[in-house]
């Protein structure tokens, strides 16, 4: 059995130092940058995870935030859990795009860390 395959995707926010810890709980760790490359890779082979930084931006024309367009992707694939960081400050935000959108999980900045290893583990193949 391949080990589970955990997308992560930092544009803003910055929580890259995860990606040793992911890592040690078995998860083969892509990282991308980009949220257009991230979604391209969700469409040709979705991950088992995907774990990105939520950001709102009032001056986004057409969305709440960084993620919706990912998010949307990610929606055809319901095998595949969605973890999002966010500053605490846009909770709202991100209630109104959970209401239209799958997320999993959300964590508030600073993420605490067994909070984290206790979401990851429990999306493991086999945990209980």
């Amino acid at each position: 059995m391949s080990a589970p395959r955990l997308l992560m995707v930092n544009a803003f926010i910055g929580t890259a130092s995860y990606r040793a810890l992911y890592a040690s709980l078995g998860y083969t760790v892509i990282h991308e940058y980009a949220e257009r490359r991230a979604i391209g890779l969700v469409k040709k082979n979705p991950p088992d995870v995907i774990v990105a930084d939520f950001f709102h931006q009032p001056d986004f024309r057409d969305r709440l935030s960084n993620l919706e367009s990912l998010l949307a992707t990610a929606q055809r694939s319901p095998a595949t859990r969605i973890l999002v960081f966010h500053e605490p400050a846009h909770q709202n935000v991100l209630d109104a795009v959970r209401k239209r959108l799958r997320i999993d999980a959300a964590l508030p900045l600073p993420v605490d860390e067994s909070q984290l290893v206790a979401t990851l583990k429990a999306w493991l193949p086999g945990a209980p």
